[in-house]
Order: C-alpha cells, then structure tokens, then sequence
C-alpha cells in the first residue's frame, strides 16, 4: 500500500475505536476509493501509562513496546503517525526520536486550536489523567501559548478518573451526568473559558454524550482533522 499513514492505537481500544469512527464520517466519501488509506495498529496490551508515570518503580514501562511499534511501523514507510493517546505523549520525543517520519502531536494540536475557535478565551481548563496531568504535556504548550492554565481539583480529578477508568475503560459506557457535572464545576466553579478534553475516554463521551453547550476542545477531534487535512494533501499531491 502507498500514500498510507500509521495509528499507534489501542489505549484504549474503545478511545481507537471513537478515533477511527470520526476519522471515518469527517472524511468527504462517496465510494469506497474516497477513504484514507491507514494502518491500525491497536497494541492493546502496551502497559498503563498513568500507572507508570504516576509510580515507574512499581509499574511496566509502556516505552518499550510503543518504540517496537514506530520501529516496525517506520519500515513500511507511513506518511506520518497518529497517536491517539494522550498521556503516551509522556514518550513523544523519545518516540520521535525513532524515526524521521513525524508523529502528530495531539495535544499541540489542542492547544493551537484554542485561538481559532475560542479567540478571546483566557482562561483554560484541563480534564485528563492523573498522568497527564502529573506529565506536563498540556501544561508546557498552554503557558507558551499565553494562557492561564486552571487545573481540575482533587474531587475534580478522582471524578474525571472514574469517567475513564471504571466507566468507559472498564465498562465501555458513559456516565453523561457524571461527564457534564465535570464539565459544569470546571466552566462555572472556576471560571474556565474553555476546557480541553485531554484523555481520548473522554472523547468518547463527548462522542457519545455531547457537551451541552460548554466550551470545550477535543483533542482527539483535532489530531482526526489533522490526520484527515495531511492524508488528503499526500493524495493530491500523488
């Protein structure tokens, strides 16, 4: 296959599912021929990455295994690597360091996002995993970028877990009562301007859920439009 790319997926497998699925119905088809061309690798076993970041002594390094995936993947010559993992890009400048294909960088792509569709947004709120949170791969871009990083609180953050953990990873359903109350404490309780859905669980409930009205950025709706605006150069330009 020629003029493909990469995704590095299943972690989790549902957040790679809801991936593909928006990939899939934003992409302009109308015949089979119409469709990107991708590889799905859904290496569901790599280990947990919050686990990992949160205790490295004690937990399997999810490394090892995603640098085996890149190293495969890159002899097969994709255009380029989605990601579709959030707290993995904890790795990315290890991973990248693989290969001289480029890995997208979902949560720069979030955060580069904020000007276009909340240009008088100050304020920015973060819902993800504990790791994610600890990691600092939002943190880093949002404060670059100019903007006022808010923080989820403790309850904030158990509850936010428990929406990706026991809910959809756990049991592939979505609390949307629980996924709004979120949403409502970090837009009304501390004052956010927009919150940035930093865990591809919770864009399955966005997916599934919706937002309500709040302002929020999905990440992983953008890495799938980015995904989809570079495929569909690399086919034109064949």
């Amino acid at each position: 296959m020629k003029d493909f790319f990469t995704i590095i997926g299943g972690m989790g497998t549902e957040a790679t599912e809801s991936y593909i699925h928006q990939l899939n119905k934003k992409t302009d088809a109308h015949q089979d021929q119409d469709y990107l061309n991708y590889i799905l690798v859904n290496h569901a076993t790599v280990p947990d990455r919050t686990d990992y970041i949160i205790d490295p002594k004690n937990h399997p390094d999810p490394l090892k295994p995603l640098a085996e995936d890149i190293k495969q993947q890159s002899k097969l010559g994709p255009e380029f690597f989605a990601l579709p993992c959030n707290t993995a890009h904890y790795f990315y400048n290890q991973l990248q360091s693989l290969t001289s294909i480029p890995i997208l960088h979902m949560p720069n792509l979030a955060v580069a996002a904020i000007s276009k569709k909340f240009p008088s947004a100050k304020r920015v709120g973060l819902i993800a995993t504990k790791g994610t949170l600890k990691d600092k791969v939002y943190e880093t871009p949002i404060k670059k970028a100019g903007y006022d990083l808010v923080m989820p609180t403790s309850e904030i953050a158990d509850e936010t877990m428990q929406l990706i953990y026991d809910d959809v990873k756990e049991q592939n359903w979505v609390d949307a009562d629980l996924y709004h109350h979120i949403l409502d404490q970090m837009t009304n309780d501390l004052n956010c301007d927009v919150v940035i859905l930093g865990c591809t669980e919770i864009s399955v409930a966005e997916e599934r859920a919706g937002s309500d009205g709040y302002h929020v950025i999905d990440a992983q709706s953008e890495l799938v439009d980015e995904s989809i605006r570079l495929a569909e150069k690399m086919q034109k330009s064949k």
